[in-house]
């Protein structure tokens, strides 16, 4: 499928999709609107809390990483997990302050090669010391739940 260009400011992109065209208005339409429900006391919420859960995703990283035995080549793989776990969230924060469209998807690509990342050193993590792979598994991988 050919890719269209915008011929003014005013036309939203579109979105290609497994399902069809989705035009980017719609979908930032249905966003702010899910933004705007109210939890009971009047205020709106954030139905997802990207913020948060980037945050407490970075902080489970940082105490797994703790967890890890030091050693030379396990060193590097920490230095490695703790950078690109934390960014994920310290981009996601940059991405939300986003100037423009083209800034938060260029922001927002950043956060998923991140995320892509984090991964790939858990699994490397995981193949050096065998026995934390269930805890770096259900502790970072699951949210945390606050007492």
């Amino acid at each position: 499928m050919k890719s269209q260009i915008p011929s003014s400011k005013s036309q939203a992109p579109k979105v290609s999709s497994s399902r069809g065209s989705v035009k980017y208005a719609d979908v930032l339409q249905a966003a702010q609107r899910f933004n705007e429900e109210s939890n009971g006391d009047g205020a709106p919420t954030r139905p997802f809390e990207l913020e948060e859960r980037t945050a407490q995703f970075g902080e489970a990283i940082v105490r797994f990483g703790k967890k890890i035995p030091r050693d030379p080549a396990n060193d590097r793989l920490i230095g490695q997990l703790v950078g690109c776990g934390t960014s994920v969230g310290a981009n996601y924060c940059e991405a939300d302050e986003r100037v423009s469209k083209k800034d938060f998807r260029n922001t927002i690509g950043r956060c998923v090669k991140e995320a892509k990342e984090t991964k790939y050193f858990l699994r490397l993590i995981a193949a050096a010391e065998p026995e934390l792979a269930d805890f770096g598994r259900y502790k970072v991988g699951s949210p945390v739940t606050q007492p």
